[in-house]
């Protein structure tokens, strides 16, 4: 199907390239690069109090009684808050709350688990703000999503209350590459090379077993209500998918919203993409109607 935004947007991503691997200059790329879709002027960072370091996102008119803890995406080496200003800040808008922004700590200068410890400190910062947990949804994008179940499991092992639902958008759940996607998904999604994801989950890692720290292999039983996005064309479309079907195969709910043609961070891009508006709506759909059952 001829799309004419995702050819721009495809051409735009492919004529950017990082100029090396190294992780300074992997930052200084990713930030240039979501620049493509310019930030409203009423989307802020205010630091909160957390002793991780955490933004509340506040959109006009939120709810601030509800919150999206918004973990952000990056391979757990790259992003921040303020990389991901625009989307979060839209994501919380259209589910009208307000959303914590955590910069977690990133590799490889914090191997695994340092992100997920900074995670679950920033929701049981939440919940001594007396925010309820049936008021509170975890989302996270790319390695924020699988950072996001990461939490969800770390959570319930520890018997805390489990936030009232969690939205991943296109989540890297399985460390070890197994998913079928890596391969037939692997030459056309240009933010994710197969290649890359293998010297990435070393610098994650760093020694620890890949299919042990991989969420996806876990005991998936007890979560909350999931939503799960992804594009049909991207490498971790699978990733996607059995996480689905592990948590439906335990008896919870999960949703998975798929998008044709869609690249892996098709929502960060609306500049070129009407389905990055549509789908970040749709998503916003689901985080509203379960958090509004909260008391």
């Amino acid at each position: 199907m001829e799309h004419p935004g995702l050819a721009e947007l495809l051409t735009y991503l492919r004529s950017n390239p990082p100029k090396s691997p190294a992780p300074a200059d992997m930052r200084a790329w990713f930030a240039a690069l979501v620049q493509a879709t310019p930030v409203p002027s009423e989307a802020r960072l205010e630091r909160s109090t957390s002793d991780v370091p955490a933004y509340w996102i506040t959109p006009p008119g939120a709810d601030t009684s509800r919150v999206i803890l918004y973990l952000h995406g990056g391979a757990y080496i790259l992003g921040s808050s303020e990389t991901h200003l625009e989307t979060v800040f839209r994501l919380a808008k259209c589910a009208g709350v307000r959303a914590l922004s955590v910069d977690y700590r990133l590799a490889p200068e914090h191997a695994w688990p340092a992100c997920r410890e900074d995670a679950v400190a920033a929701y049981r910062w939440l919940l001594a703000q007396d925010v309820a947990p049936s008021r509170i949804a975890i989302a996270g994008d790319s390695a924020g999503g699988g950072l996001t179940l990461s939490t969800l499991l770390a959570l319930r092992d520890a018997g805390l209350p489990l936030p009232g639902c969690a939205a991943f958008f296109s989540p890297w759940v399985d460390f070890t590459g197994s998913g079928d996607s890596m391969k037939t998904n692997g030459s056309g999604d240009p933010l994710v090379d197969p290649r890359g994801l293998a010297t990435m989950v070393g610098a994650v890692l760093q020694g620890k077993d890949p299919e042990k720290s991989s969420p996806l292999f876990a005991d998936l039983g007890g979560l909350p209500p999931l939503f799960v996005q992804v594009g049909t064309a991207e490498v971790l479309l699978d990733d996607a998918r059995r996480l689905v079907d592990k948590v439906k195969a335990t008896g919870g709910e999960a949703v998975l919203d798929v998008w044709e043609h869609m690249i892996h961070g098709f929502q960060a891009f609306p500049t070129y993409l009407p389905e990055a508006i549509s789908s970040t709506e749709r998503a916003a759909d689901f985080l509203r109607a379960h958090l509004a059952r909260a008391s």
